[in-house]
């Protein structure tokens, strides 16, 4: 591990792929599409796609991901739950950190509570709201106390959000990275994993580096890379407009949240009345086509069906009539409503070619109101903004708690009324029931207009057998090509 702390000397690391650069036998070449990757200490804020894949495979959180999105142990190679669900117990691994140093449970107690403290700026904490304690038992055994039960809890861990980082700086695994001397300081990833039995150790090689959407196309189509990852809706389209090996394009059947949410309080499209009618006016089915991404549906709700201890919510009556034969009715309605003078729409959208469809199809769709829509940067002045966010659980609550009063700038106090009392609640029927009232009240006042689930999309190159499309669109880079099943 003493590669690593040379690592830590590096200020900067230019990672891109370069269609000259060697590459040993065997070790896989992945990119993930993003800025440099970084050993980011996640209390400090949200993470880039580059740095959350390099955290989960370097400081692995007391659980984590396997190459199919089932949990598996990290940090613990076991773990209990109580009868009553407000207890897990975990059995901290006889390891070390990379200094030689052994990890006990009271570090790593000590970590896990600094991410959730209030003053950390862990983009999850909140999901871990229900967590009264973490508590070191022994020097190997971890208790995570709760107030009330959380069966999404291990899932949740198994975040990078909630790698154990030690110092800011120092992980235990899985791989062990080390910087290389190529001309764009590419990271190698190395780990030894035993045989059964008699057999000799398999070691995994892999190559880590990051590039802008385009460039990781052009080099996965050259076959210079094997795995591209961190595609988004932003960038989908340039993977589409290249020629690609087959079914090389692969989608995850991603959880979460693709829509437009309100961000100017008291302006003059803060009414729910007129939320709904540009909701109503946008042609999801348009979109969807045009994006070509498999299994992906409209949706016209906050909650998403497959989601625990809720029945699949009742889309709205209009989301079935085509959009020609609602579209005279809303165009009524919007004269009503704003009068000869119409507003013009700002829309703050990333950069990329999977936005400008994205605005392409909001400004025909709400221009045939006789509104004007503006595409404005991501930092600007807005009407809207897009929210594009994979749920980290299956849980209800993560969907509703984005629209608290602390979270969102245009929102209901009731809504944090009835969380808080879902929050407290010991009973998992009654704190469903009050977290699909308050998604009912987001929907009834268009808090978020929802478009689709999140499109996330990766390049896998035919030697990659160990790779899997899941919900949580986490992809560890262990036993790429081993597969599913037969890794450790």
């Amino acid at each position: 591990m003493r590669s690593f702390l040379a690592l830590l000397l590096i200020p900067a690391l230019a990672l891109a792929p370069a269609a000259c650069r060697p590459k040993p036998e065997g070790t896989v070449d992945v990119v993930v599409i993003g800025g440099e990757p970084k050993l980011v200490d996640p209390a400090q804020g949200p993470l880039a796609a580059p740095d959350a894949v390099l955290l989960e495979n370097v400081a692995q959180g007391l659980v984590r991901f396997d190459s199919t999105g089932n949990i598996v142990g990290g940090l613990a190679e076991r773990w209990n739950v109580s009868d009553d669900g407000l207890s897990y117990i975990f059995r901290v691994a006889a390891t070390e950190w990379p200094d030689g140093r052994k990890v006990n449970a009271q570090q790593v107690a000590r970590l896990l509570k600094r991410e959730i403290a209030p003053r950390s700026r862990n983009p999850l904490k909140d999901t871990l709201g229900a967590v009264e304690d973490i508590v070191a038992m022994t020097d190997r055994v971890i208790e995570i106390r709760l107030l009330a039960p959380r069966p999404n809890l291990l899932a949740v861990l198994a975040q990078p959000e909630f790698a154990i980082l030690r110092d800011g700086r120092l992980g235990s695994g899985p791989f062990e990275p080390a910087a290389t001397r190529g001309p764009h300081g590419e990271l190698r990833l190395a780990r030894e994993v035993a045989g059964p039995d008699e057999e000799a150790a398999r070691r995994e090689e892999v190559l880590l580096s990051a590039a802008a959407a385009a460039e990781a196309v052009r080099a996965f189509a050259a076959g210079v890379s094997d795995l591209v990852l961190g595609g988004t809706i932003t960038d989908l389209p340039y993977a589409q407009r290249v020629k690609l090996p087959r079914g090389s394009l692969r989608f995850d059947p991603a959880s979460g949240l693709l829509g437009l949410v309100p961000v100017q309080p008291g302006g003059t499209l803060d009414k729910p009345e007129i939320r709904r009618l540009l909701s109503q006016a946008i042609d999801r089915g348009a979109l969807i086509n045009a994006l070509s991404v498999p299994g992906l549906a409209a949706r016209a709700t906050l909650l998403e069906p497959g989601l625990d201890g809720i029945p699949p919510p009742a889309a709205p009556a209009w989301l079935g009539t085509a959009i020609d034969d609602r579209r005279p009715a809303l165009v009524a309605d919007a004269n009503r409503l704003f009068g000869k003078t119409k507003p013009t729409i700002r829309v703050a959208l990333p950069d990329g070619p999977g936005a400008d469809l994205l605005f392409q199809e909001l400004a025909r769709d709400w221009g045939a109101l006789g509104l004007t829509v503006e595409r404005v940067a991501t930092d600007a002045a807005a009407d809207f903004r897009l929210i594009d966010e994979v749920a980290p659980s299956t849980s209800p609550a993560w969907f509703v708690r984005h629209f608290r009063c602390e979270a969102a700038p245009v929102c209901d106090p009731q809504i944090d009324q009835l969380l808080e009392a879902a929050r407290a609640s010991q009973v998992p029927a009654q704190r469903y029931a009050l977290i699909v009232q308050a998604a009912g009240r987001i929907d009834d006042a268009q808090l978020f207009l929802p478009i689709a689930a999140p499109v996330r999309w990766s390049l896998v190159a035919a030697r990659i057998s160990g790779f899997a499309g899941n919900r949580f669109a986490r992809h560890t880079l262990t036993d790429l090509e081993q597969k599913p099943g037969n890794g450790d």
